[in-house]
């Protein structure tokens, strides 16, 4: 079986593809069966197809797309938080549902335009670090996150019944390598506001 990979006629034109109700997904261009790894990889080289019911033309493109995500998905390729999942089930049936996918569509886009200049920052802003190193960098977000928790708490310090591990989390503060750490991500922060600016 060959494997589509843009097939892209013409450059702009997407690739017929048909479904037939054995759930087979046929390839009008390659003029050959495909998988749904076939078509998640014509996705990732550049390509794009439109898919159709094989007996009554219904479109089912937006079907095949959604089920190629579940498939990444349960392969552990996990791109959607839990959190956001259970928000956008919640939006079904709202009142502002119909501006979702135009808000998911933009963001997507610009995290799309700026996917390079944001690997290349990340890239020279955690460089520095080993890659033996990993467990000690999720300590330390760690901590970080800890305290963006505490800064954003509602409750004041004295009022919250101490922590266990809040002689740790004051030991970690005192790491030159925690303020290191926060400082590199106060510059990728700028460095994103700047992109967004520049746009």
């Amino acid at each position: 079986m060959s494997t589509p990979n843009s097939d892209k006629q013409g450059g702009n034109t997407p690739v017929v593809v048909k479904k037939y109700a054995n759930r087979r997904l046929y390839n009008t261009a390659t003029s050959s069966y495909v998988t749904l790894d076939d078509l998640a990889r014509m996705i990732k080289d550049g390509g794009d197809f439109v898919a159709y019911d094989a007996k009554t033309g219904e479109d089912l493109t937006r079907q095949v797309l959604t089920q190629i995500i579940v498939e990444q998905e349960q392969k552990g390729q996990n791109l959607l938080p839990i959190s956001f999942l259970r928000q956008l089930i919640s939006l079904y049936g709202d009142s502002m549902q119909f501006l979702v996918p135009g808000y998911l569509e933009q963001a997507m886009l610009a995290f799309a335009q700026n996917q390079e200049q944001i690997r290349r920052n990340l890239q020279a802003t955690f460089g520095i670090f080993p890659f033996g190193q990993f467990e000690e960098m999720s300590k330390q977000h760690m901590a970080l996150f800890e305290r963006a928790l505490r800064m954003l708490t509602p409750y004041r310090a004295e009022e919250r019944p101490p922590s266990p591990d809040a002689g740790a989390l004051r030991a970690n503060d005192e790491d030159p390598r925690l303020k290191r750490l926060e400082a590199q991500i106060d510059a990728l922060t700028q460095q994103l506001r700047d992109l967004g600016r520049d746009r």
